[in-house]
């Protein structure tokens, strides 16, 4: 008897359900996506709300002939919040922290967008990257070196705030706008500049593309009656697990004109082909759950900011050799060596870079 009592006691809690909390919409279903931050979206695609961001921990021991230092430090840790009704949408991004010079707390990004016009016109109104460069337009994340080359910090402009009319189609893209030439400071917006970049893509399937790009800025200098104008010529394909890039930038600043490029190569051992889209590239994607593995080198040589390696800006020449791991969508692990001198005073310097990536 005691037995059939508790054998239908068990039964009984068995069959009763466990309830927790609910989530309820006043308005349309909703969809959460986890893959890549987290984002809750409408059942229309009309409304959405996005969170995500990045951490970088590097260690770099640097030497030159007047540089000695070891840093154990966050590269970039950083959080973005994105937003959509109907055509219009946000990005804000903030530095949490950052090691190159940035102060947490400070916006990345921080723009109001209109994409009522279409894909071939959108326009974006805030602090927003200008449009310049193949190595600049590719984020953090995805560029392939730990660090941007030498020249490409010199000629790209990077972020600014400004007014920006861009668009794309099926193997093309273009911007242009006009943006504050020094930053975020009070009188800034008496020094503009004028940037634009188109891309062309003659050639792209599931194993190879050609890509073709150029850009142009024009825009005060430190001293506001120095012009500063630089062209930027870009070039870059995929062969299957086979990628490279190469830019070249032709400037005058101010009463001197200055030349300089970069050309990049890399393999992807396990197989997997670099992705590409909307003119620039992205994150490697591990094909498997064993990750995958990639090597690199890139030769510079010209007018550029050779700190990475502890020397100055100027002529100069730099390697940079590395291995990535891309052990799944959201960590990498990176290791790489560069190795330069300035052309005028024969200084050199090194430095080997250890990250620890992690993207959500």
């Amino acid at each position: 008897m005691k037995q059939t009592l508790l054998s239908i006691a068990i039964s009984s809690a068995i069959a009763v359900p466990s309830y927790a909390g609910t989530v309820t919409s006043k308005g349309e279903d909703l969809v959460i996506d986890t893959n890549g931050g987290f984002s809750i979206e409408t059942a229309s695609g009309d409304k959405s709300f996005q969170i995500g961001g990045r951490l970088q921990w590097d260690f770099d021991d640097t030497k030159s002939d007047t540089t000695d230092s070891r840093d154990f430090d966050a590269r970039r840790a950083r959080i973005a919040l994105k937003g959509k009704v109907g055509d219009w949408s946000f990005k804000s991004q903030f530095n949490i922290a950052e090691s190159d010079g940035g102060d947490g707390g400070n916006a990345e990004d921080l723009y109001i967008r209109y994409s009522g016009w279409g894909k071939q016109a959108e326009l974006t109104i805030g602090k927003q990257r200008e449009p310049f460069g193949l190595e600049d337009q590719t984020s953090s994340n995805s560029i392939t070196a730990l660090e941007r080359s030498a020249v490409t910090e010199v000629y790209a402009p990077a972020r600014n705030a400004g007014i920006q009319v861009s668009g794309k189609g099926s193997n093309w893209t273009y911007g242009v706008g006009i943006f504050e030439a020094e930053g975020d400071g009070p009188d800034d917006a008496d020094n503009t500049a004028l940037t634009g970049r188109a891309t062309f893509t003659p050639i792209k399937n599931e194993n190879t593309l050609i890509h073709v790009g150029l850009g142009y800025t024009m825009r005060d200098g430190d001293n506001s009656s120095e012009e500063v104008d630089v062209l930027g010529l870009e070039a870059a394909g995929t062969f299957g697990s086979f990628h490279a890039q190469a830019e070249f930038f032709d400037a005058e600043l101010g009463d001197s004109d200055e030349d300089a490029y970069y050309a990049q190569f890399g393999y992807i051992i396990t197989g997997e082909t670099r992705p590409y889209k909307d003119g620039k590239f992205r994150t490697v994607k591990p094909s498997s759950d064993k990750g995958a593995w990639e090597v690199y080198i890139r030769l510079e040589e010209g007018f550029g900011k050779y700190s990475d390696i502890g020397l100055t800006t100027g002529e100069g020449e730099q390697t940079t050799i590395g291995v990535n791991y891309y052990a799944n969508n959201h960590i990498r692990l990176g290791l790489s060596y560069m190795d330069g001198e300035m052309d005028d005073t024969n200084v050199d310097g090194d430095e080997i870079r250890l990250r620890t990536q992690f993207v959500f």
